[in-house]
C-alpha cells in the first residue's frame, strides 16, 4: 500500500476543498454601465436561457453570468460565452411572450 499524500493548505486558507475551475470575476462595460461578469463551469445541473440568443444553456456547459454592478441576485443573467462576447454587435433575439419565464 502506498503512503497517504499530505495535502498542503493554500495561502488563502481554503485548503484543498476548493474546486479546480474556480470562477473568475471581473468588471466590464455594457450599455454605458459597469457589469460584474463571472465565468462559471455550468455544474449546477440547471437549464438557463441566454438573453443574447434566446437559446437554452444546458447543464454542464460553461458560460458567463453577468449582472449590473449596482444590481442584485435578481438581475443576474446567464449568457453563452460567444453571445456575451458579441453583445455589442447584435441586438437581443428574445422571441418569447411577456408571460414566458426568463430563466
Amino acid at each position: 500500500m502506498s503512503p497517504r499524500r499530505n495535502r498542503i493548505d493554500k495561502p488563502d486558507g481554503r485548503g484543498s476543498g476548493a474546486p479546480m475551475g474556480s470562477s473568475l470575476r471581473r468588471v466590464e462595460e455594457y450599455r454605458g454601465e459597469e457589469w460584474v461578469v463571472q465565468t462559471v463551469a455550468g455544474t449546477a445541473g440547471r437549464y438557463y436561457r441566454c438573453p443574447g440568443c434566446d437559446q437554452e444553456i444546458p447543464p454542464g456547459v460553461g458560460h458567463v453570468v453577468a449582472w449590473p454592478d449596482h444590481g442584485g441576485v435578481d438581475d443576474r443573467r446567464h449568457w453563452h460565452r460567444a453571445c456575451w462576447g458579441a453583445r455589442e454587435r447584435r441586438g437581443s433575439n428574445v422571441q418569447r411572450g411577456r408571460g414566458a419565464p426568463k430563466y
